[in-house]
């Protein structure tokens, strides 16, 4: 069970959120709150619901109309799905940045030369000791 789940009557969503039924039924006429119907077309009212309607409550109390809150509302909505949207396309893009085919990684080769690996691996380390001693003149 989520926020989202619709759990509550109305008469129990009303108590909840300190309202008269009568004005949970006006605020679904208006959209201002949209509960879930049953299979025999009862509300039913989420927690998420709830908090909305005490938002509403909130805003009313400040001396806002019901259009104003509507907006306000419909633009706080937007906001929380613009973010999750922005989640989802953040997490894809760095998805595709680590599986790209085109980045190219470098290393050096064993013979010193510039090798291009996949990224995300590693390039295989060598034990192998080489000297180097200057040639001698004369």
């Amino acid at each position: 069970m989520d926020e989202n789940s619709p759990i509550f009557a109305i008469a129990v969503a009303a108590e909840l959120a300190g309202m008269h039924p009568q004005t949970l039924r006006q605020y679904d006429r208006l959209g201002l709150v949209s509960p879930t119907r049953t299979a025999g077309q009862s509300r039913r009212y989420s927690m998420r619901d709830v908090v909305q309607l005490r938002e509403i409550a909130r805003l009313s109390a400040e001396g806002l109309n019901l259009e104003g809150i509507r907006r306000i509302l419909e633009l706080e909505n937007e906001v929380v799905a613009l973010r999750s949207r922005v989640r989802e396309l953040e997490a894809a893009l760095a998805d595709e940045l680590l599986a790209r085919p085109g980045r190219r990684v470098f290393a050096a080769g064993v013979e010193g030369d510039v090798v291009s690996i996949k990224a995300g691996t590693r390039a295989q380390k060598s034990n192998q000791l080489v000297v180097w001693r200057p040639l001698r003149r004369g």
